[in-house]
């Protein structure tokens, strides 16, 4: 009877870290507003990206923004956990080869809206008053 019940509990203590290293689905939010705050000067205005849209109705891929670098590689994969942009893109400063957060946003947005000749690519397009 104890053997048994010892084994119930290895197999459910088993259950439990399988399910816990498992990448857990997280909802696609519609708009993010993407702020200002942290940067040396005042910056323009926060920003209502789409994105939804991006990913359903323009069929971007999410590992065209969302990234993780290993050995020069982007091992993100869907389904990993999403990480705040600012937490490894600082608003102030460069760190090795890791763009500030306003380069890196716009190296990404306007970069990808001119290659597609689509979506706005002037300050005033995306920052509105």
């Amino acid at each position: 009877m104890k053997r048994l019940l010892l084994l119930i509990i290895i197999f459910f203590i088993c259950g439990v870290y399988f399910l816990s290293t498992q990448a857990i689905p997280q909802d696609i939010p519609e708009n993010i507003t993407i702020n200002n705050k942290g940067y040396r000067r005042k910056a323009n205005n926060p920003v209502l990206f789409p994105h939804l849209a991006h990913s359903e109705d323009y069929g971007i891929e999410c590992r065209e923004c969302h990234h993780e670098y290993k050995g020069g590689k982007n091992v993100w994969e869907e389904g990993d956990l999403v990480k705040r942009c600012i937490i490894c893109h600082s608003p102030t400063k460069r760190q090795g080869h890791v763009l500030r957060l306003v380069f890196a946003y716009h190296f990404n947005c306007r970069g990808c809206h001119k290659e597609m000749e689509s979506g706005p690519v002037e300050c005033r397009d995306c920052h509105k008053k």
